[in-house]
């Protein structure tokens, strides 16, 4: 990866690439779900093609879901593994909001909050594919579920949609907050100054590697 003087690789291209592709879906899911969850919101659908196409694709949408997740998980979940510095960091997280870093424990690739944001997600979105298979009635796969074990996975499901949708609205503030986050995830590299700021302890490691 080419990138200019004064900078860190930290999102290789397939990584962004399967980060954005991931947001998408998510985002259509969430849409498409809320369209089909109240009267109120069943204008929603209108995105889609109208109620029966919305229908048809949120299932779909779903395992698309499941597989571009699956794709973060095997890359990520090695730097979301929790970590003794990472309690700390939470238990100072006044500091943390204060911006006082000079408090902080040293950081590796990820925090204690994005990890907490990960392993939310995993969950969530794990829920939502499993209860989604309960509730999904579909010709051509068919389902053995009886109505109340459908019932039970469709307030299981509206939860973890609910939780997901809190917890991507989190996460996208916090991108914002922490200036210099977003066009890690867009450019592939962050300064390094913004690395020695947020993530010193991953800065050193990725030092320790040497040049690239």
């Amino acid at each position: 990866m080419k990138r200019r003087p004064g900078t860190v690789a930290r999102y290789t291209p397939g990584a962004r690439a399967n980060h954005w592709l991931n947001a998408i879906i998510l985002i259509l899911l969430a849409l498409s779900g809320m369209a089909l969850f109240h009267p109120a919101l069943y204008f929603l659908t209108g995105l889609f093609g109208g109620g029966v196409w919305a229908r048809i694709l949120h299932p779909f949408l779903g395992l698309a879901l499941i597989v571009t997740f699956a794709g973060l998980f095997i890359r990520f979940w090695r730097y979301n593994i929790w970590e003794r510095s990472d309690t700390q960091w939470l238990n100072r997280i006044r500091d943390v909001l204060a911006a006082r870093d000079e408090n902080l424990p040293e950081v590796g690739r990820y925090n204690a909050g994005q990890k907490i944001v990960f392993w939310l997600m995993t969950i969530a979105i794990v829920t939502l594919f499993l209860s989604g298979i309960v509730m999904w009635e579909d010709p051509v796969i068919g389902t053995d579920f009886s109505i109340q074990q459908k019932r039970i996975a469709l307030v299981v499901h509206a939860s973890a949609a609910v939780i997901i949708i809190c917890v991507w609205i989190i996460h996208l503030y916090a991108a914002i907050w922490v200036k210099g986050t977003v066009s890690a995830m867009t450019r592939g590299t962050v300064s390094g100054g913004w690395a020695w700021k947020h993530h010193r302890k991953w800065l050193r490691e990725e030092a320790a590697k040497g040049p690239k």
